[in-house]
């Protein structure tokens, strides 16, 4: 079968993605390449966070990085085939910047044609493992066989697509499901991406940490918290009060050990902000915040930061085996990297005061 075929070196592990036909890798236009080889680069191009009351900055976040809008004027002047190639033309875009031309991959992940037939007819016999489905986009996770099977629904009636891995994580096939076009196929791609790069880098000293990180003065801060506390904000004051600091990513950050030094790299998976820069700085320090009516900073001993960058790290804790394999790289970064809780307001007097901690810890 026809395929498509790229290579990615995501914290320094080199992943392929294949791309069975009808989709493809959407071309990006020569703008968009300029501002792929600055990204590569590691340079910032001025990409502001976007928190919850700023969500007028994610149009001027797309403008930046060239993204394209299709309007109804110019897809009325499409015929049948060339609406058919842009909706199986996946938007590549965040994963461009760490493009190699050569590795050993770690794992392979790849798009298919059409679901498969055997996954309908063992679906019976399949284990339910895990369920997210308070709110759409739904998901329920699977066991079948040795192999993990995720199951994405649009609502409750519409099914998006099915994700498979073997036994040992190196091979992994999202198909969607008919009549299910680009934008959501893409969407579960990149779910399904960092979950087969969580499970495939486990054992190799990686984590994937939910949180916003800032580089000032050539090392990363990471700044995490429970969903709403204000990681972009926080960040965003950094940016704003501090000017020689600067974004690597607002979402999904790499942690890896190296050599015994803590490296943070800038990853494709950024949340709503557009920040994909292939950039890597020695971790300074982890900092978990809390919405508080003051502002107050504590050093965490490591026991506290354990807890803390346990629930924090971007996993699924029911599977046993992955867990147990990523403990052992928590444990080494609460015991070595500095963390600590701060309890601040959206302010810049919350950005005075944790610098002072962090910087001098």
């Amino acid at each position: 079968m026809n395929a498509a075929s790229k290579l990615y070196r995501i914290g320094g592990h080199t992943l392929r993605v294949r791309l069975e036909a009808p989709w493809t890798f959407k071309a990006l236009s020569e703008r968009q390449l300029a501002l792929v080889e600055r990204l590569k680069a590691g340079e910032d191009i001025g990409i502001e966070t976007v928190p919850a009351d700023r969500l007028g900055q994610l149009s001027v976040n797309d403008a930046l990085m060239g993204k394209e809008v299709m309007t109804r004027e110019i897809w009325d002047t499409l015929d049948e085939t060339e609406r058919a190639e842009y909706r199986h033309a996946l938007d590549f875009l965040q994963y461009a910047p760490f493009e190699v031309a050569e590795g050993e991959p770690v794992f392979t992940f790849t798009v298919g044609a059409e679901v498969p037939a055997w996954l309908e007819e063992t679906r019976p016999q399949w284990t339910l493992a895990t369920a997210v489905d308070e709110a759409a986009p739904y998901y329920y996770g699977y066991t079948f066989e040795g192999n993990t099977i995720y199951e994405y629904l649009v609502t409750r009636e519409i099914r998006a697509g099915y994700f498979v891995m073997n036994r040992d994580y190196t091979e992994g096939v999202y198909y969607p499901c008919p009549r299910i076009g680009g934008r959501s196929t893409l969407f579960q791609v990149n779910t399904s991406l960092m979950i087969q790069y969580t499970f495939a880098t486990a054992g190799l000293g990686t984590l994937l940490l939910h949180a916003s990180v800032t580089r000032y003065q050539g090392t990363g801060n990471l700044f995490f918290g429970v969903s709403g506390t204000g990681k972009s904000t926080h960040s965003r004051l950094w940016h704003e009060f501090v000017p020689e600091s600067d974004l690597m990513n607002d979402d999904n950050p790499v942690i890896r050990c190296e050599d015994g030094q803590f490296l943070v790299y800038g990853s494709p998976w950024s949340g709503k902000t557009v920040c994909y820069r292939n950039v890597v700085a020695p971790v300074n320090a982890l900092v978990r915040l809390e919405q508080y009516p003051k502002n107050k900073i504590e050093r965490l001993h490591s026991l506290q930061a354990y807890a803390s960058i346990i629930a924090a790290v971007s996993t699924i804790r029911w599977n046993h085996e992955i867990m147990s394999l990523l403990i052992p790289t928590i444990e080494r970064v609460a015991m070595n990297v500095p963390c600590f809780q701060l309890r601040c307001r959206a302010d810049e007097e919350a950005v005075r005061v944790c610098k002072e901690a962090i910087c001098h810890s």
